[in-house]
């Protein structure tokens, strides 16, 4: 018997429901009576409100995740008692969880640059007398000539 292709509601569920707890889309449809993750992701391109259902789920399922990480940390949830091993698995989650959502797991670091007191910079179109605009198109063919 092959795996079943048709949109039911039952099917959806379980997927938000998986999701919203961590479990990956690919783990979800490992189960026999689950279509394959690629049927779940055309359904969401074609149907908006299960695109946002989908993405609302995994954002849950991603601070799940990171509570769990929290408890097994401290000795608790899914600890195995073994110190490296529980720390491997944390550290394995936690760049998961970067790569997965990285706005709000990831060590992503951003500059803003702004003009005195947090203006725009003001830029100024700058005129050249001809004797610099000509050293400045020697400077580029000169430099241009050493890349070739």
């Amino acid at each position: 018997m092959g795996r079943p292709t048709k949109r039911t509601e039952e099917i959806i569920k379980r997927v938000i429901e998986g999701l919203s707890k961590g479990t990956p889309l690919a783990v979800i449809c490992r189960e026999d009576d689950m279509p394959d993750d690629d049927s779940i992701r055309l359904w969401a391109q074609k149907d908006e409100e299960l695109f946002r259902a989908i993405a609302r789920a995994r954002q849950l399922g991603f601070d799940a995740i990171a509570d769990n990480l929290r408890s097994t940390a401290r000795g608790n949830g899914d600890s195995t008692g073994d110190f490296q091993r529980d720390k491997l698995i944390i550290e394995t989650d936690l760049k998961l969880l970067a790569k997965w959502d990285p706005k709000r797991y990831g060590d992503k670091i951003t500059q803003e640059i702004s003009g005195p007191d947090g203006a725009p910079i003001q830029s100024q179109a700058v005129s050249l007398d001809p004797a610099q605009e000509a050293a400045l198109h020697q400077v580029i063919e000169d430099a241009k000539s050493r890349i070739k």
